[in-house]
């Protein structure tokens, strides 16, 4: 087995899965045989559904409560994803952005501070805490972390979400600085960036029809689907990308 590679299916977490890239990353997970820990903050229904849906296919999952901005929930995620067989992935998908679409200057210093310490200060205490299970220096198995970034950080989202591209550029580096820290402990880090993607993270935030506003500038013509987002997560997840650690892998048609 090359160094930093997955010993097979495991016990993979996935923040955020109660629904959009989340859960599609689940349920393509599930398939690959992993025992999939389903983490949500507040959307114990979606969670459920989504564990009900792996169940009923013939998969292993469960779900776990845990606000990722907060450090003690998340060692208790990590604590409670034990049971079919060695935690060998992390996806770091949680993020939000605030459910509001605008100039930065109209973002409130609340959400503001709510959304970096979702997006920023969550994705680094898992990280951390992913490191310290994983690595083969402290008696894991080694893995994979791969973190959810966005193409928003090409443009900065202007007009709209620039307060959410900003914290998705603290992930890019996250990932390139944590890879290198990690790469000898048998651990990969890396990121997938998707474009605009047809998730309910837009409706969310009062824009329903955002995705087929940009398809014009799209050159593929057209948003991603999670599903897709959710194919390049479990290719960096498998020994197929072995070799691949620090990258950040655009999932945008081109965009």
């Amino acid at each position: 087995m090359a160094e930093g590679t997955i010993p097979g299916p495991g016990t993979a977490i996935v923040t955020g899965a109660s629904r959009g890239i989340g859960a599609a990353v689940a349920y393509a997970a599930a398939r690959a045989g992993y025992g999939v820990v389903v983490n949500y903050s507040t959307d114990s229904e979606g969670a459920q559904k989504v564990v009900s849906d792996i169940l009923a296919q013939g998969g292993r999952a469960w779900a776990v409560q845990a606000d990722v901005s907060r450090p003690d929930d998340v060692v208790r995620l990590f604590d409670e994803s034990t049971g079919w067989g060695p935690l060998t992935a992390v996806v770091n998908n949680a993020a939000i952005t605030g459910n509001l679409i605008g100039p930065l200057v109209d973002v409130p210093a609340e959400t503001v501070q709510r959304v970096v310490d979702v997006n920023v200060a969550g994705m680094i205490f898992m990280c951390q805490e992913a490191a310290r299970r994983l690595s083969t220096g402290n008696g894991g198995s080694g893995g994979s972390i791969v973190n959810i970034s966005s193409t928003a950080t090409k443009a900065g989202s202007p007009g709209t979400w620039v307060h959410y591209a900003a914290t998705k550029g603290a992930v890019d580096v996250l990932t390139v600085g944590l890879a290198a820290e990690v790469a000898q402990q048998g651990i990969r880090v890396n990121a997938v960036a998707p474009g605009s993607t047809n998730t309910g993270l837009h409706a969310a935030a009062g824009m329903p029809d955002r995705v087929e506003r940009l398809n014009p500038t799209i050159p593929m013509g057209r948003g991603a689907e999670p599903e897709e987002v959710a194919a390049a997560v479990l290719w960096l997840m498998s020994s197929e990308a072995g070799y691949i650690t620090g990258a950040v892998l655009p999932v945008s048609g081109g965009r």
